[in-house]
């Protein structure tokens, strides 16, 4: 896949730069850390700007993530009040708590949005409880277009600083994704386990 990408940027250059973070976004396993990177040591060499870089990165992954928002809008919080009445316990939530979920994100909800793109395995759900709650989409762009810009002007910049040793990057970040989908994973599965609905 590394060399796909590679090759891909170099000859598509911005318009290959923001299809592969849209795709990122809608397919995680594309990476953005190896992305812009990426973008950013070809730009170091001259054939792309820096700033066009960071903006066709950027176009790319908000596009993508309002995909996420989509769904999150089209699944409803009716319907998700609903699965949680029926499998609450895949849901790990009850009706009650999701109302307490959805009052607390309502509030948040900007922090969140705007936080949550920079934190790698949590940039792209976050995208799908902004939809559920229903966040304006004007907000729900503005917050996640901040988040998105400061996140890939961290990869491409680090990537055009290291030059040919841009890999590092996605060697340095590698871990920090890995240890937080583990401890998604185990959080998920203690509350699966731990569940009781009030009705018990």
């Amino acid at each position: 896949m590394f060399d796909w990408i590679t090759g891909f940027v170099e000859t598509s250059g911005y318009f290959g730069i923001a299809f592969l973070m849209l795709a990122e976004n809608v397919f995680p396993p594309i990476p953005s850390e190896i992305i812009m990177p990426l973008a950013g040591f070809t730009a170091k060499q001259g054939s792309l700007s820096l700033v066009g870089v960071i903006l066709a990165g950027s176009i790319g992954s908000v596009a993508g993530t309002t995909v996420w928002y989509f769904l999150g809008r089209w699944i409803g919080l009716e319907r998700l009040r609903s699965f949680a009445a029926r499998h609450g316990r895949w849901l790990t939530l009850t009706p009650e708590e999701l109302d307490r979920t959805q009052r607390f994100f309502e509030r948040h909800c900007g922090k969140a949005v705007l936080i949550g793109r920079l934190i790698p395995a949590v940039r792209t759900l976050i995208s799908v409880p902004a939809g559920i709650v229903a966040m304006g989409l004007g907000r729900f762009l503005l917050y996640s277009t901040v988040g998105t810009l400061f996140w890939v002007s961290l990869l491409a910049g680090a990537g055009y600083l290291l030059g040919s040793q841009y890999q590092a990057v996605s060697g340095w970040l590698n871990p920090i994704t890995n240890v937080i989908i583990g401890l998604a994973v185990l959080w998920y599965l203690y509350r699966v386990i731990t569940f009781r609905p009030k009705a018990a």
